[in-house]
C-alpha cells in the first residue's frame, strides 16, 4: 500500500443527517493523493455506519476505525495515529471544503519547510447555510494575502497570535504533531487551542487569504452548549503555557482540564434557554447581514423567550427585511 501525500483526519458520532455532503466534499478534491480517515465515534445512530460502509465500498481511499464513545478528542488521537500522510488535514462532519482546499495548503507546506501549520479563511453559516460571518484567523496585523509568521501567545491571557481561522481550516505537518505531542486527552473540549501553542513551538504557521472551509452553526451547536466549560479550559490552557514557560510541571491543570466533562443536560427549562440563544444568534447575525431569512430564527427565539424584549425588537427589524432580494453573491449548499 503507496504511503499517500495527506492523510484528512475526522471524527463522527450520530451526525448521519450531514455526513455526506461532508464526505462528497472531500473525496471530490483536485487533490487525488489523500486517504481520508473517519473514526466512528461509538455512534448509536446505525445510519452513520451504513453510511461509511457505502462510501468505503465506493473509494477505497476512505478508512473507517471504530471506538467506544469516547468524545472527539480521542477521536482525532485514534485517526491522527492510524495517518500514514506526510501532512494530516482535519474536516468535522457538517462542514465542507472547497475542491481546491488540499491541492492549495499542500503546495505551501511542500514550498515552504518552516511552515508546519497552514489555515485559511473559514465561512461560518446557518443551518441551511446561510453566510454568517468569515473568520480569517487571528493575524498580529491587517493583511490583504497570504501570510507566514510565528505563533505566539500574549503574556497576559495566553490568546494566540497568528493562529487558525477554525479547528477544520488547518493542514499540519504530520511529524511536528507527532514531536509536539499530539492532541492531549485531557482537553475533551478545546483540544484544538491546546494542540497549537505546542506546535508553534516547531515552527511558523502560514494562513491562505481565501474561504477554502465552510463551517455550519447550529442553534444547539457545541459553542452554544459549551461556553463556560471553553472558559475555564481556557484557564488551564493558560496554565499549562506558563508551566512550560517557567520550566514547571504542567500536571496541575492537566488534571483540571480532565475533570472538565459534559455533564447531564440540565432542566428543560435550561436547555430551551440555551437553544433561545443560538437561535437569536444566528437570527441577528442574518439580520446584522441584511439577510431576510433572519425572521425564521428570531420568531424561534420568540417563541422559546417570550419575555425577551430583545428579541421581539429584532424580530420586528427584520420582517422589515423579509420582502428585500437576498443578499447580492449569495451561495446556496
Amino acid at each position: 500500500m503507496s504511503t499517500p501525500a495527506i492523510s484528512v483526519v475526522m471524527g463522527v458520532f450520530n451526525e448521519a443527517a450531514v455526513l455526506a455532503p461532508t464526505l462528497d466534499s472531500i473525496l471530490a478534491q483536485t487533490e487525488r493523493d489523500f486517504e481520508l480517515i473517519v473514526v466512528n465515534d461509538g455512534s448509536t445512530d446505525p445510519r452513520v455506519g451504513e453510511i461509511l460502509a457505502e462510501y468505503a465500498r465506493r473509494d477505497a481511499r476512505l478508512r473507517v476505525l471504530t471506538q467506544a464513545n469516547a468524545g472527539l478528542t480521542r477521536a482525532l488521537i485514534a485517526g491522527c495515529a492510524a495517518a500514514r500522510g506526510t501532512y494530516i488535514a482535519r474536516m468535522d462532519a457538517g462542514d465542507v471544503m472547497t475542491p481546491d482546499r488540499l491541492a492549495r495548503q499542500k503546495a505551501v507546506l511542500a514550498a515552504h519547510p518552516e511552515v508546519v501549520l497552514v489555515t485559511c479563511w473559514t465561512e461560518f453559516c446557518g443551518p441551511a447555510w446561510e453566510p454568517l460571518f468569515v473568520e480569517r484567523g487571528t493575524q498580529s496585523s491587517a493583511t490583504a494575502g497570504d501570510w507566514i509568521a510565528q505563533a505566539t501567545t500574549t503574556a497576559a491571557e495566553g490568546y494566540l497570535v497568528n493562529g487558525p481561522s477554525s479547528h477544520p481550516s488547518v493542514m499540519f505537518r504530520t511529524a511536528a504533531y507527532r514531536a509536539a505531542g499530539g492532541y492531549r486527552w485531557q482537553f475533551y473540549y478545546g483540544q484544538d487551542g491546546d494542540l497549537w501553542v505546542r506546535l508553534a513551538d516547531h515552527g511558523a504557521f502560514a494562513g491562505i487569504a481565501a474561504v477554502l472551509c465552510r463551517s455550519r452553526i447550529f442553534p444547539d451547536g457545541i459553542s452554544m452548549r459549551q461556553g463556560k466549560k471553553q472558559r475555564r479550559l481556557h484557564d488551564c490552557l493558560f496554565g499549562t503555557i506558563q508551566a512550560r514557560r517557567s520550566g514547571a510541571s504542567e500536571e496541575p491543570y492537566l488534571q483540571a482540564a480532565a475533570q472538565i466533562r459534559p455533564q447531564p443536560s440540565g432542566s428543560q427549562t435550561t436547555t430551551s434557554r440555551r437553544k433561545a440563544a443560538g437561535w437569536y444568534f444566528i437570527g441577528e447575525t442574518l439580520r446584522r447581514n441584511g439577510d431576510p431569512r433572519a425572521v425564521t430564527y428570531l420568531r424561534e427565539a420568540c417563541c422559546r423567550q417570550p419575555w425577551q424584549v430583545k428579541h421581539w425588537l429584532r424580530l420586528w427589524q427584520s420582517v422589515r427585511l423579509a420582502n428585500r432580494p437576498l443578499p447580492a453573491g449569495e451561495r446556496h449548499g
